[in-house]
């Protein structure tokens, strides 16, 4: 299967319209890069199988598809209420920790909801389509009048807005949760509700705590303190998840594109991956196509610099999850062969790199662009140089041969890069070796020929070591 198709990466929730062998295949084929399994909802075992089916499908397709386990975390929700209930505006509504069914009653699963609001405060309920204002609080229970809103369903989330709540930063949930990405070989792990750096060291003491390896943290950007505490948290982290659907809510509607610009601004200066995420493609839950103001929405996430974009509800429980996938995947393709799409990057406003690293993927960039290069080609076993080049933003796509199957996973989440694991690739750059890059290039990438690649890799180990060398290639002119 030819991967390389669009260089902005998508990732794809998968739930209860995406669940099974055949449609994650679909996916896949329609361009998904990444799966995200939401520990919000569902069972490990039923999460176990899922991931099972992934590794399935990517050993099916030869694609590094990598795996992100995204933390509940301290998220307040509605309880497990029988189905829907119907407000209307001006009706009293009681909000109650408690795991009883109680007439009148809406159970909450946060115990400290009394001791966190005031009277006069604002709560909203599902993504804010239902709002609530605090009328008086006794003992347990927080008496409200509705403002907005015609429906309270189960498990939706719940927003206090300016409040910072006395929840922990990582959960007891989120810690069984680290410990079963650990132990299913997930490659990222998404903690929500990030408020500080000091959350994201929490977090990390238990996945060293829990494993002999470390696993990668995605931040999701979603309190408006985390905002506040932006640059320490991008420096800690290993990526960043811009997640609009509850910064949209606790900040002002109107705050969040700016927002968005620097959360990628300054992930892409740290050499991190960003990953834009909800409401992208929203009306296609229940519609086949999405609206203008959606397809304008994902291509300004990709103008603004993201390497991926992100698909929540859409593909996880929407009637037409292939469908918003193939359409990401198409303006994805639209805006990125562009007049507007922005290319070759300044060396400059990548931070901390050392002398040599910056100099020759500055320099492989340039050349490939003056030679009209169809690739740059990296060898490499830790995956330090590939995002240097990525956040470049080369106009050709970045191949990465690697010997690890972990480091070829964690790639595949960057914009431009496209993985490929050979076990007995770590070795001299000979004619043996070019005849296999060219096979390769050939027959899965869909190069031709002829076609000039430019190879970055370090001498006199090819996979090991700081990078040293570049060597323009022309393919088959070993044979």
């Amino acid at each position: 299967m030819n991967q390389i198709r669009n260089k902005t990466k998508i990732v794809a929730t998968l739930g209860p319209s995406s669940n099974d062998y055949e449609t994650i295949k679909k996916l896949v084929l329609a361009g998904v890069s990444m799966f995200r399994i939401n520990t919000s909802h569902g069972e490990k075992e039923e999460h176990a199988e899922k991931i099972k089916i992934i590794r399935q499908v990517s050993e099916e397709l030869n694609q590094n598809i990598p795996i992100l386990i995204d933390l509940q975390g301290p998220k307040i929700r509605v309880g497990q209420i029988p189905e829907p209930i119907e407000i209307k505006k001006g009706q009293e509504i009681i909000l109650e920790h408690t795991d009883e069914i109680k007439d009148g009653i809406i159970p909450v699963d946060y115990k400290g909801i009394a001791n966190d609001v005031t009277v006069g405060e604002k709560i909203l309920l599902d993504d804010g389509r239902v709002g609530l204002r605090v009328e008086k609080v006794i003992d347990t229970k927080v008496y409200t009048k509705v403002e907005h809103g015609t429906l309270i369903k189960p498990r939706k989330g719940i927003n206090i807005p300016g409040v910072q709540a006395s929840l922990e930063a990582v959960t007891k949930k989120d810690k069984q949760y680290i410990k079963f990405a650990l132990e299913q070989n997930a490659d990222y792990i998404a903690l929500s509700f990030v408020r500080k750096a000091e959350d994201i060291k929490c977090a990390r003491y238990y996945t060293k705590a829990y494993g002999d390896k470390e696993i990668p943290i995605i931040a999701k950007i979603e309190k408006p303190q985390a905002v506040e505490n932006l640059k320490e948290i991008v420096k800690e982290a290993d990526g960043i998840m811009v997640a609009r659907g509850d910064l949209g809510i606790e900040m002002s509607p109107q705050e969040v594109p700016i927002a968005q610009k620097e959360i990628i601004r300054l992930t892409n200066i740290q050499k991190k991956p960003c990953i834009v995420a909800t409401q992208m493609l929203e009306s296609m839950m229940e519609e086949p196509i999405p609206t203008r103001a959606e397809a304008n929405d994902v291509a300004n996430a990709i103008y603004d610099g993201t390497d991926a974009i992100m698909l929540s509800g859409e593909t996880a429980a929407g009637k037409y999850p292939v469908e918003a996938v193939e359409m990401m995947s198409c303006i994805s393709n639209k805006v990125e062969n562009s007049q507007f799409i922005k290319t070759d990057y300044d060396i400059d406003l990548i931070a901390e790199l050392n002398p040599i690293s910056q100099a020759i993927s500055s320099s492989a960039v340039n050349i490939a662009k003056k030679l009209g290069a169809s690739a740059i080609l990296i060898f490499t076993e830790t995956g330090y140089t590939p995002p240097i080049i990525s956040k470049l933003k080369p106009s050709v796509p970045i191949i990465v041969f690697t010997n690890s199957e972990v480091t070829a996973r964690k790639l595949s989440l960057y914009w431009g890069i496209y993985t490929y694991v050979d076990k007995n690739c770590n070795s001299v750059l000979d004619e043996a070796l070019f005849n296999k890059i060219d096979d390769l290039l050939i027959e899965r990438v869909g190069f031709r020929k002829g076609d000039d690649i430019v190879i970055v890799n370090s001498v006199p180990k090819l996979m090991t070591g700081t990078i040293n060398t570049i060597r323009v290639h022309k393919i088959g002119e070993t044979k």
